[in-house]
């Protein structure tokens, strides 16, 4: 059990990549803070992990929100006394090009994707410093490198989020590595919402996937692998990197 005894936050973990890395890391011993939009299925989720004996409690908000980041950390120090592990995976697509979206979704996006890393890591790193250690891993995507039409607000965001790490990374190593997964198409209800851009969404799903080198969609549970090993012991030398996780994609 590579995480035995380690606490957690992890948002978006209500669905597809979030709740895959929440269910792996429960699996290896950790206590999870489950945090998503939606109740039902974080409830759900925080009952489910119960069940086979995990540990885990989910608080639903809005991570764009600087108080809902505030009480994640709040909730796991008073709940389980510290915080070693935050993983910030919740995002939003924010559809349209620059002349198209409209200024509140720019907002939403950008807060969404880029602020609620800043303020859940502005509240957590203070109490990863009091315990000497802690691991912070963001989620942010191929679209850091790689341009998709009328993605404009994520892709500037997801972009962002790799300077971000870097900069955390350096300032507050060795106690605290900060890195950086970057996935690529995966199988989630993301990766069809993001094909709403295109004429023809389904067409585009299969022929991304066929576009890898490995032929198919990644999986949820391929990311929760890499997540894993990234905030565990074995990845103690690791830090201020951005990690593509894409099926071979990106070398086309």
């Amino acid at each position: 059990m590579k995480l035995l005894g380690k606490i957690a936050i992890i948002t978006g973990a209500t669905s597809g990549m979030g709740k895959a890395i929440a269910e792996r890391f429960v699996h290896e011993g950790a206590s999870v803070i489950l945090s998503g939009r939606d109740e039902q299925r974080g409830k759900e989720l925080e009952s489910n992990l119960g069940k086979n004996g995990g540990n885990a409690f989910f608080i639903s908000g809005d991570v764009s929100l600087e108080s809902t980041n505030r009480k994640l950390v709040e909730e796991a120090i008073g709940k389980y006394g510290k915080l070693d592990i935050v993983v910030t995976n919740a995002g939003k697509l924010g559809l349209g090009s620059v002349t198209d979206i409209s200024l509140d979704e720019w907002d939403e996006t950008i807060k969404t994707n880029l602020y609620s890393v800043f303020y859940l890591s502005r509240f957590a790193i203070p109490e990863m410093q009091k315990a000497g250690k802690g691991v912070i891993l963001v989620t942010s995507s191929i679209a850091a490198f790689k341009s998709f039409p009328n993605h404009a607000a994520y892709c500037a965001s997801k972009a962002s989020l790799i300077a971000l790490v870097k900069e955390m990374a350096l300032d507050y190593g060795p106690a605290i590595r900060v890195n950086a997964i970057c996935p690529g198409p995966v199988d989630t209800p993301l990766i069809w919402d993001s094909a709403k851009a295109f004429e023809n969404p389904e067409t585009i799903v299969q022929q991304t996937a066929s576009n890898t080198l490995m032929k198919r969609l990644g999986k949820p549970e391929d990311i929760a692998s890499l997540a894993l090993f990234l905030v565990s012991e074995e990845a103690s030398w690791i830090t201020g990197s951005a990690y593509t996780i894409d099926g071979g994609i990106l070398t086309k």
